[in-house]
């Protein structure tokens, strides 16, 4: 499989990776072997890219997947920012998720990201991580305590994460989040290999082209596209941004379906494609929960989709028409 570079840290990473949040998921009638059929099957496909975070079932994924890579080549990332605090367990997005007995506390300082480092080691039981991002610092996840936080991370977080590089603990350092804006201050920060970007490069929002982009252009910062089906509503669910999607999402998606249907192609397909005709874009991470969802990932990554169709949507304002395109 195709490898492209993170930044200047001499890692290269699959253009298409595995994303770990499903891994914090276990349903009571799911087998036990599921993680580790995924895995395995991802293995098989050519994926050596991980990526995973404490916030995963509450701790499960970073378990579950460090059992499942030790003793093996790969490429991992995870996350810093919230702390996993013994006791009752919370989680916004139901309780069935959070199935170890912790809860989250958000600490982006100097001491926050070094415990958190330490803490994720523990929890995969491996002695190396490769990518460190920052988790989910901004206003769409933080609201008005994100100034705060973001102070906290410009003032010492952020040097815990250049001592982590500097000393070799980690190859890469960046943010993983869901908004441009996040990823543009923290260029005021510092100096940032990658940025693992979901749901804002995908064939349904190009607005990274703006500003972002160019800044980490400038920069010499990679982008990892995280969320390349918009949380689903892309392969034909109703979910966006992690939430039911509103009638103008909808109507835009039913508008990119329809140009698709006209071509014989499967939306999702293009979707996946999409973002990796950037040059910034390192990889994308869909994150599949079963086989099936990963062998699926690998036919829409390699469906054949004529030029047209892309100059299609642009015609009819669809996609942004700076935007490059697979084969463009």
């Amino acid at each position: 499989m195709e490898k492209r570079p993170l930044g200047n840290t001499g890692l290269s990473v699959e253009v298409i990776g595995f994303g770990g949040a499903a891994l914090g998921e276990r349903p009571a009638d799911q087998p036990a072997t599921h993680a580790a059929d995924l895995v395995q099957a991802a293995r098989d496909a050519g994926i050596s890219y991980f990526d995973t975070a404490p916030w995963y079932g509450i701790g499960r994924s970073e378990r579950v997947l460090g059992d499942l890579l030790r003793g093996t080549d790969y490429v991992l990332s995870t996350k810093v920012g919230r702390l996993l605090k013994p006791g009752e367990p919370h989680h916004p997005q139901g309780d069935s998720r959070a199935l170890m007995p912790f809860h989250v506390v958000y600490d982006y300082s100097y001491d926050g990201i070094m415990r958190s480092f330490e803490d994720s080691l523990q929890r995969l039981g491996l002695d190396r991580i490769d990518v460190l991002f920052v988790h989910d610092i901004g206003e769409m996840t933080l609201g008005d305590t994100n100034a705060k936080y973001f102070a906290d991370l410009a003032k010492s977080g952020y040097r815990a994460l250049e001592e982590l590089r500097r000393g070799g603990q980690v190859k890469a350092i960046g943010l993983g989040v869901n908004e441009n804006q996040a990823c543009l201050d923290a260029l005021g920060v510092g100096q940032w290999d990658v940025f693992l970007l979901a749901g804002r490069y995908t064939l349904l929002e190009q607005t990274p082209l703006d500003a972002l982009f160019p800044a980490c252009m400038a920069a010499g910062t990679s982008i990892i596209c995280g969320g390349p089906f918009n949380s689903g509503v892309l392969v034909g669910r109703d979910c966006w941004n992690y939430a039911k999607a509103p009638d103008a999402v909808l109507a835009k998606v039913r508008k990119l379906a329809d140009v698709a249907d006209d071509y014989g192609l499967d939306l999702a397909a293009a979707a996946l494609q999409f973002p990796l005709a950037h040059s910034l874009v390192s990889s994308v991470l869909p994150g599949p929960s079963c086989k099936a969802e990963l062998e699926q990932n690998f036919a829409w990554l390699t469906t054949p989709i004529p030029a047209e169709f892309w100059a299609e949507l642009k015609a009819r304002a669809l996609l942004d028409k700076r935007a490059p395109v697979p084969n463009g």
